[in-house]
């Protein structure tokens, strides 16, 4: 079976709405399917119960969207990467490929789910402080959100392993990052394939045209399956060349440093007889 992961609607209330309870008005819910899986299911519960850890989202986006003109890095965002991340990990499990929390440590695949959607989610919090070095500010900001809902779901001894698996896996999202887990390669790759159109939708509705809103809009949709001669076939499909942009500078550089770049396929698709016009006039 093959998922297309096209980004949600992003609410209107992001670029029109000004108080945090108009904001809150609008709250996205996160969930992935639990596949038998109570653990992760536990834990969605924990997350959306958590006004601080949804405010920390809303900070980010307005950060990223309001203050800099850049694309979605709000709980549209985190929502889709998660998604992404729990697919592509289910996808790697099935096909034999061993996580390392359980090479590691022993642990069930199931745990592997978890740690990838907890870094998914908590990988851009540090965007809520600033834009550069954000990946660091992540660090702090989710080793104390973690330190509240792991022991709610492992023993002591067993969350504290769980919390650095993910603490690593956000670290390693960051440019130039070493992933040195089948987990985090999974969160850096995830985070990377959040390039549809959608993700750009605010700012470029806005008037924001730079070459990360205009290859994002040129990227009409991302579809993961089981692949032919690896476990993993991403298929993106675009509706103007200007996406290559989003495949060639960002997503190969995520890919080739992931650790888990082996165990993918990638297939670009042009929709349409003729390129989709992105933008009318340009002014420098």
């Amino acid at each position: 079976m093959t998922d297309r992961f096209e980004p949600d609607v992003v609410p209107e209330c992001d670029i029109s709405c000004r108080t945090v309870e108009e904001r809150f008005a609008q709250r996205v819910i996160m969930n992935v399917p639990d596949k038998h899986n109570p653990r992760l299911r536990q834990v969605m519960d924990l997350v959306n119960a958590d006004d601080d850890l949804y405010a920390l989202w809303l900070a980010a986006n307005v950060n990223a969207i309001e203050r800099l003109g850049m694309t979605d890095h709000g709980p549209v965002h985190v929502k889709i990467v998660m998604n992404i991340a729990v697919r592509m990990m289910r996808l790697l499990i099935e096909a034999g490929v061993q996580p390392s929390v359980t090479t590691n440590w022993g642990m069930a695949a199931e745990d592997a789910e978890i740690i990838v959607a907890l870094a998914a989610l908590l990988h851009d919090t540090g965007m809520s402080i600033h834009r550069a070095g954000h990946e660091e500010f992540s660090l702090f900001i989710a080793r104390e959100k973690l330190a509240q809902l792991l022991p709610q779901v492992y023993d002591r001894r067993t969350s504290t392993i769980v919390r650095s698996e993910i603490l690593h896996a956000i670290i390693a999202h960051r440019s130039g990052g070493t992933p040195l887990t089948i987990e985090a390669g999974v969160v850096r790759i995830a985070d990377a394939l959040d390039m549809a159109k959608g993700r750009s939708r605010i700012p470029f509705a806005a008037g924001s045209l730079s070459i990360h809103s205009i290859s994002a809009q040129a990227i009409e949709s991302v579809s993961i399956g089981k692949g032919e001669e690896r476990p993993i076939k991403l298929t993106v499909a675009m509706t103007n060349s200007a996406g290559v942009f989003q495949l060639d500078q960002l997503f190969r550089e995520k890919l080739k440093g992931s650790g888990v770049d082996g165990y993918v396929e990638v297939d670009v698709t042009m929709e349409g007889e003729t390129e989709k016009r992105l933008f009318n006039k340009f002014k420098l």
